[in-house]
């Protein structure tokens, strides 16, 4: 063979070798881009309040799952720890998720782990608090209107006893969530002027921190001028109804999130209401979002308004309207929706209050 055969071969090998090689590599990048492009991370705010492992989890992951089988979901609670949510966002980001459903601890100071995973090419959907930074949507309640909700709820529980000088306790959420700023503003423009704040709290949605508040609000006003008190969650409610209980009075109290020993607490009288925003229409919507995001789809006829955060992003949304739950419809809301069975709310203990709200 001689010399210009010689490099006309190996030239031929070269090329070959070469495509052998770009075609392995091109088939291989085809499978890594695959097996990110279809996962989807779920990051939820923590576990004090039941509703996010009993019902946002499941009903998120179960709608994923039936508008895209071969998605995969990364999923982390933060357990109500603001830094180790931000760790699990650059966990997200190493996993290299595609899109980001992200229900954060703190809307606020989560701002730059937004930042940095739309920095790495993650679409972010805020799922019920408005996480500030680029996020690309957002889906929640009116939770300015729960507020109103839960304001008035306990102004119908007082009647005639609303007046400008009745003493109501406000133990609110926690200030690093901004939805607790809107229930609050919303409770605070119905009863402002109607009743008397006498005493104001963050309980942090903690059922305990909440009973050390009320407690302080008993010594400080004194039991029986206490005329009712706002709670804005229920686990907050069950520690504020211990309190109450223990200082003997029994004042119109409200909750929300129609947790399943509140509803207990409403048919017991030891509760006036709560508010019932149904998990699985905002679990849907979000878990549509984001399939589409993954898709590169339009997301404009999930999300039909737009928001505004409070870092001033303006992005498209969806807002649900909530409702005020009473001993006299717990079986038209909870019940009809089959949130919970009639077995689960009427145990022994309060199957006669059952019997005579018409449950059973």
């Amino acid at each position: 063979m001689n010399a210009m055969m010689r490099r006309a071969v190996i030239g031929s090998v070269a090329v070959t070798m070469a495509l052998s090689v770009a075609a392995c590599g091109k088939a291989g990048d085809d499978k890594k881009s695959d097996s990110k492009d279809n996962s989807i991370g779920l990051l939820l705010p923590e576990n004090a309040t039941t509703r996010y492992e009993k019902f946002d989890r499941p009903l998120i992951e179960a709608k994923i799952k039936a508008l895209c089988s071969d998605c995969k979901i990364e999923y982390a609670n933060a357990a109500g720890d603001a830094a180790k949510q931000a760790q699990q966002v650059s966990s997200m980001i190493t996993k290299k998720v595609k899109v980001l459903i992200l229900d954060p601890q703190d809307a606020v100071g989560i701002k730059s782990s937004v930042q940095a995973a739309v920095d790495a090419g993650i679409k972010v959907v805020a799922y019920d608090r408005f996480a500030q930074g680029p996020v690309s949507s957002y889906v929640s309640y009116d939770n300015e209107k729960v507020g109103e909700l839960q304001g008035q709820a306990l102004l119908d529980s007082l009647g005639a006893k609303a007046t400008p000088t009745a003493n109501v306790v406000m133990i609110n959420g926690d200030d690093a969530d901004p939805n607790a700023a809107m229930f609050k503003a919303g409770a605070h423009k119905v009863l402002d002027g109607k009743v008397k704040i006498a005493y104001e709290q963050s309980g942090l949605w903690k059922d305990t921190v909440a009973n050390q508040k009320v407690t302080a609000a008993i010594t400080q006003i004194g039991a029986k001028n206490i005329a009712g008190v706002y709670s804005a969650n229920d686990g907050m409610a069950g520690g504020i109804a211990t309190a109450l209980k223990g200082a003997g009075i029994n004042p119109p109290l409200t909750g929300q999130d129609a947790e399943l020993p509140g509803i207990q607490r409403i048919l017991a009288d030891q509760q006036y209401s709560t508010i019932y925003k149904a998990y699985k229409p905002e679990a849907d919507a979000t878990a549509e979002i984001a399939v589409k995001l993954l898709k590169g789809e339009d997301i404009k006829s999930v999300a039909d308004i737009t928001a505004t955060s409070g870092s001033g992003t303006t992005v498209p949304a969806k807002l649900f309207t909530a409702v005020s739950v009473t001993k006299a419809n717990i079986k038209d809301t909870v019940v009809k929706d089959q949130l919970y069975t009639v077995a689960q709310i009427c145990t022994a203990d309060f199957a006669a209050a059952c019997k005579a709200a018409g449950i059973q």
